[in-house]
């Protein structure tokens, strides 16, 4: 069992984890993920790793709570113990002699995009951060991505929070006035395929951190496969890290929505399992 430390709500569907796991700590790097079980019954989910404390001997994992995995996840509290937790998994980022890079966000997505900041930020890098969402209630580590950032630009649909729109306006803007190393898209699928439609043009290295159905992050099964410049590759060995103009994004999507009859049926039962617990 691996202890939960310390839990945190977000924001109304968005959930921090501190989490006892000192082998994981003392190995994780920024890029890196980890797949958890909430129970023995449970389903395999990987999620990246959001922060390291070594000297403590913890990482903290973010995660929405939109199906029925993340939702028994979600029904722990500190102190209880999750079932399974295996990592260091992936590729850790390759950050190293970058020396001015625009981190791109979106929603959940920054949870991922804010550790690489961080590291970007200790290695001495400019630090440009955009971070989007739909609207201010669904806001999440804008502070946190405001202490590493040079500069940071917040966009949401509604124009709540910051300015309105998506990420590729700000993103457009810097990519005419200024040159830079690198841009790096963590965030769901669209969004990372019209963040390189963005780059492509001005020639900039665009790397996109591909999250894909997963079950053994080992590179066995396969699920995650993705097609990178005409090529199969996993996201759970060869990345999570792949260069954005390569990948085919389309594909990437249509099987994004392979099991979502199924992800909507597991929602349901323990929609329905809350309910019951509530009742009593």
């Amino acid at each position: 069992m691996y202890t939960i430390i310390e839990k945190e709500k977000l924001n109304f569907s968005t959930v921090r984890m501190l989490v006892e796991a000192p082998l994981v700590a003392r190995r994780a790097q920024a890029g890196q993920f980890v797949i958890v079980r909430a129970d023995e019954r449970g389903e395999r989910i990987p999620l990246t790793i959001a922060s390291i404390d070594r000297a403590r001997g913890s990482i903290s994992i973010i995660f929405q709570v939109v199906g029925g995995a993340t939702m028994s996840l979600d029904r722990l509290s500190v102190g209880d113990g999750i079932a399974d937790l295996v990592g260091p998994l992936g590729r850790p980022s390759a950050l190293e002699g970058i020396k001015r890079a625009i981190v791109v966000g979106g929603g959940v997505g920054c949870a991922i995009a804010l550790p690489i900041a961080e590291k970007l930020r200790a290695l001495g890098a400019e630090v440009v951060s955009v971070i989007g969402f739909r609207s201010r209630e669904l806001v999440i580590l804008e502070e946190n991505f405001r202490a590493v950032s040079d500069r940071l630009f917040l966009v949401t649909d509604d124009g709540s929070a910051g300015e309105k729109g998506n990420v590729c306006a700000p993103l457009r803007r810097l990519l005419e006035k200024e040159p830079f190393d690198e841009v790096i898209a963590i965030g769901p699928l669209p969004m990372m395929k019209y963040v390189a439609l963005e780059t492509k043009p001005f020639g900039v290295k665009t790397v996109a951190s591909m999250n894909p159905i997963m079950i053994d992050g080992t590179g066995m099964c396969g699920c995650c496969r993705l097609t990178v410049g005409g090529e199969t590759k996993f996201a759970c060995v060869d990345g999570p890290e792949f260069d954005a103009h390569k990948i085919d994004f389309d594909e990437a999507i249509r099987r994004a929505s392979t099991y979502r009859e199924f992800e909507a049926a597991a929602r349901e039962r323990h929609c329905n399992l809350y309910r019951k617990e509530a009742e009593e």
